[in-house]
C-alpha cells in the first residue's frame, strides 16, 4: 500500500536516493579562508575589525541559524533575536559561575541553552503553521526579553540589566584586541558553517526541504515531520545562541535584554531575504550588505551632500532603502543575492557548459 501511495507521488516529492555530492574545487575556497586568517589581520585596522567585519560575521551566523529554520525547512520565525538573547545570557552566566570553563565550552552549553529554549517554542510548529507559527514565535520575543529584565540573577543582578563580556582568553591567548576578536568569531563561523554545509547535504538536510515543500506528503513517504520540525528549531536556536554569545562578548563587550529586541528580529529576517533563502552562502551576502550597505550610503551622503542631510534622516533612508530592495527582491528575485551571484559566476566569459548525461 505504502509502495502505491508513494509511486503515486509528483516527482519532485518522491524520495530521492542518496547520491554523491558532486566534487566542486576547493582551493578557491581554502585560499579564501587562508586569506581571512593570515591576511586580513595583518591589513585590516582596529575599525574594520570591531564596526565591520565582527559584525559581518556574527550577523551571517546568525542568517545561517534561521536560514535553516526558515529556508531550509519552512517554518517561520520572528522570534530569532530571543534565541541570540538565550544563547549571550547563558554563555555569561555559565562563563560568571563558572570560571574554570574554557570560553568555547561556555559557548557551546550557552548554544545547547537555546536550543533546549528553541524547542520548547518549536513545540506549536507540530499542530500550527504560517501566520500562527509566526504569532507564537514572536510571544517569544517578548517573553524572553520580560524574563531577563524582571529576574535579576540572569544579569548577576546588575541594576540596568547590563552583562558585561569577561576577557576573551583561551589556551593562555588573549584575543581582547580587535584583530583577536576578529580571529576568535572567525573560527567560530567557519566551523559552524562547516557543520551546516554537511547537515544540508545529508538525509537530515533532505528531510528538512522534505518538510518545507510539503509536509503531508513527508509523512507518507515516512519522515518523521514532528521531529524533523523540533530538530531544527533545536539546531537554528543553537546557531542563534552562539551567534547572541558572539555578539555581546566578541562585538559590543555590553549588552542589555532590549539589544535583542524585536527590531534584532527582523534585521536578521532581512539579511536571509536579501541574501536569499535555503542558500548558505545567501546568509554571509545578506550579512554584508546589511553591515556594509549603511557605511556606504553614511559615506556617499557626507561625500556629495556634506552637512546638507542630518544623520537621522540619513539613518531614515537607510530603513526607506532596505525596505525597497526587500520588496524588488520578493518580486522580482525571491532567491536573493545568492541567485544573482550564482547567475553572474555561471555566464561568466570563457565558462563552458559541460553536456549532462
Amino acid at each position: 500500500m505504502s509502495h502505491t501511495l508513494t509511486s503515486e507521488l509528483p516527482a519532485p516529492l518522491q524520495p530521492a536516493p542518496p547520491v554523491a555530492a558532486p566534487r566542486r574545487p576547493k582551493w578557491g575556497w581554502i585560499a579564501g579562508l587562508l586569506f581571512a586568517a593570515l591576511v586580513v589581520p595583518r591589513l585590516g585596522n582596529d575599525y574594520w575589525f570591531s564596526a565591520v567585519l565582527v559584525p559581518f560575521l556574527v550577523f551571517a551566523l546568525a542568517g545561517l541559524g534561521l536560514n535553516l529554520l526558515t529556508g531550509y525547512t519552512g517554518q517561520l520565525s520572528v522570534g530569532s533575536a530571543a534565541f541570540m538573547a538565550v544563547g549571550a545570557f547563558a554563555t555569561y552566566n555559565f562563563a560568571l559561575r563558572q570560571p574554570w570553563l574554557p570560553l568555547p565550552v561556555s559557548l557551546v552549553l550557552g548554544g545547547l541553552v537555546a536550543a533546549l529554549f528553541g524547542v520548547l517554542v518549536g513545540l506549536p510548529s507540530i499542530r500550527i503553521k504560517g501566520f500562527y507559527l509566526i504569532v507564537s514565535t514572536l510571544a517569544a520575543q517578548f517573553f524572553v526579553q520580560w524574563v531577563l529584565v524582571k529576574f535579576g540573577w540572569f544579569s548577576n543582578h546588575n541594576p540596568s540589566g547590563v552583562i558585561s563580556a569577561p576577557r576573551l582568553e583561551l589556551f593562555g591567548l588573549d584575543f581582547s584586541s580587535p584583530s583577536g576578536r576578529y580571529l576568535f568569531t572567525l573560527a567560530v563561523v567557519v566551523a559552524l558553517t562547516w557543520v551546516a554545509r554537511n547537515l544540508v547535504t545529508s538525509a537530515t538536510g533532505r528531510n528538512w526541504m522534505a518538510v518545507r515543500d510539503m509536509d503531508t506528503a513527508a509523512a507518507v513517504i515516512g519522515i518523521p515531520v514532528r521531529r524533523v520540525k523540533l530538530q531544527a528549531f533545536a539546531i537554528s536556536s543553537f546557531y542563534l545562541g552562539v551567534a547572541g554569545a558572539l555578539w555581546a562578548f566578541a562585538y559590543v563587550g555590553t549588552v542589555e535584554p532590549h539589544g535583542f529586541d524585536l527590531t534584532r528580529s527582523f534585521q536578521l529576517l532581512s539579511i536571509i531575504i536579501i541574501g536569499g533563502l535555503g542558500s548558505l552562502s545567501g546568509a554571509f551576502l545578506g550579512a554584508a550588505f546589511i553591515v556594509l550597505f549603511p557605511i556606504l550610503l553614511s559615506h556617499l551622503a557626507a561625500q556629495f551632500l556634506g552637512g546638507l542631510i542630518d544623520p537621522a534622516n540619513v539613518e531614515n533612508a537607510q530603513k526607506i532603502v532596505l525596505g525597497s530592495l526587500i520588496i524588488w527582491l520578493l518580486i522580482k528575485e525571491p532567491e536573493g543575492l545568492a541567485r544573482l551571484v550564482a547567475r553572474a559566476w555561471a555566464s561568466r566569459p570563457g565558462r563552458t557548459s559541460k553536456p549532462t548525461a
